[in-house]
């Protein structure tokens, strides 16, 4: 599943070629994804794209009258593209603009979404139930203590609550605990604010670096101008269990947690 930093960086890909373009055609050719993609959309036509912004994991194309929402599910993948681009399958939705661009979505497992958010009212409650970013100022010293004190749940399971902080998903919470020493399955309560602190500071590193480098090379996730992303070149742990760590050489562990992986060193990393 595309993480934070590739939403992000789809999200920096997409700006300049749709920000103030008006729509000239809507064209839904499947519209059963992870929710029907509502009728709404197709009023969108004759109106500007006012700001592309993101929440989490959501692309937000704000217009005058309300939001588009966007979301890539497990596998899906936007791109701007000459609107004549031969369809190809799964290409379920287009935003059509009027320099002969469009803006397409293609998801082959459809657990993504296009919804509408009139008058940006979230109506659904998708956003409004979100944690601060982690890139945020919201994100700071003491929350996650704060947060943490009163929870016996394993530090990884906190970090990947949206409820808590959104968009710190399983590769880059692995990644952020290793460079913080933390194991993934100490209980969260039993951290020090000190210890948590140093976890929030790497949290936004890992995170920046992520988005520089052009998101993580996911297999079922390209670029919005196709190009893969690089970032996976510099994982510690995520995907390399029995691998030597980086680090001390030693070999690297793998434990399931809420049916995700954790890859963590037991030399270099402690309770």
């Amino acid at each position: 599943m595309p993480e934070l930093p590739e939403v992000e960086v789809c999200r920096l890909g997409i700006s300049p070629h749709i920000l103030d373009q008006q729509v000239t055609d809507v064209i839904v050719r499947n519209a059963r994804l992870r929710w029907p993609i509502p009728d709404e959309v197709k009023l969108l036509v004759g109106h500007k794209v006012q700001a592309v912004d993101r929440r989490s994991k959501y692309l937000l194309i704000r217009f005058d009258t309300g939001t588009l929402v966007l979301h890539l599910g497990m596998s899906g993948t936007i791109r701007v593209i000459r609107a004549d681009t031969p369809v190809a399958k799964h290409d379920h939705f287009d935003l059509v603009f009027g320099h002969n661009s469009a803006l397409r979505l293609n998801d082959p497992r459809r657990f993504g979404a296009v919804l509408w958010l009139d008058q940006h009212q979230d109506d659904l409650g998708l956003l409004s139930k979100l944690g601060p970013e982690p890139l945020s100022d919201d994100f700071a010293h003491g929350y996650l203590y704060a947060k943490a004190k009163n929870r016996k749940v394993a530090i990884k399971t906190l970090l990947m609550n949206n409820q808590i902080v959104v968009g710190v998903g399983n590769i880059y919470a692995n990644e952020a605990l290793f460079q913080a020493g933390i194991l993934p399955t100490t209980p969260a309560n039993t951290l020090s604010e000190q210890r948590l602190d140093k976890l929030t500071d790497i949290i936004k590193e890992v995170l920046k670096a992520a988005i520089r480098q052009g998101g993580t090379t996911l297999k079922d996730f390209t670029q919005a101008d196709g190009r893969p992303g690089y970032f996976a070149q510099s994982l510690f742990v995520y995907g390399r269990a029995g691998e030597p760590c980086l680090q001390c050489s030693s070999e690297l562990l793998e434990v399931r947690q809420g049916n995700r992986s954790s890859v963590y060193c037991p030399s270099c990393q402690k309770d």
